[in-house]
């Protein structure tokens, strides 16, 4: 256990820079949004590139947020049962829905997505829009998240199998958003 304990330390570690990166995309996307407004009403001057950065700053904040998201605890849940179930029935539950859905998902998108970024890759698509950027680097966000998300799931089954054993403990409580 203390060899997989290692390696899903690496894995937070990774995806806790990932998640400082998705922080500032959310900064960069609005300073360039603000910017891009200002220069168009004060100069009547825009750029496609610049309206496409921000989506791809979003897209950049959403995939390699995700995993950040999964390893805080903060992801949504749908709580019908969750809180209602002791500390080692919810480790019971999470165990169960990384390892029957979580993973497996990420594994089949990560396929599914690879080729769509080396396509763009290797041919420097670039997007079809007057002023626009090439494709590939959101493109490649894509593989990129997902298999970020799922060496998040595997990390987080790792913990939840250590906890079950007695060998660490899991946080398991979960905050109902206010809304």
């Amino acid at each position: 256990m203390g060899g997989l304990l290692a390696f899903s330390r690496a894995v937070d570690w990774l995806n806790e820079r990932f998640g400082r990166v998705a922080d500032y995309c959310v900064l960069a996307a609005c300073l360039i949004s603000a910017g891009n407004a200002t220069v168009r009403y004060l100069f009547s001057y825009s750029t496609n590139g610049l309206l496409e950065i921000q989506w791809y700053l979003f897209g950049a904040l959403v995939l390699l947020g995700a995993p950040y998201t999964l390893q805080r605890n903060e992801h949504v849940r749908v709580d019908l049962v969750y809180m209602a179930l002791s500390p080692r029935g919810r480790l019971w539950v999470d165990a169960l829905g990384f390892t029957i859905i979580l993973i497996p998902a990420g594994l089949y998108l990560s396929w599914l997505c690879f080729p769509f970024f080396w396509q763009a890759f290797v041919s420097d698509e670039v997007s079809q829009n007057a002023g626009g950027l090439i494709l590939w680097p959101a493109k490649l966000l894509l593989p990129l998240g997902f298999a970020l998300l799922t060496a998040q799931g595997v990390s987080e089954l790792i913990k939840r199998a250590a906890a079950l054993q007695g060998v660490i403990e899991v946080e398991t409580e979960y905050e109902k958003p206010l809304q």
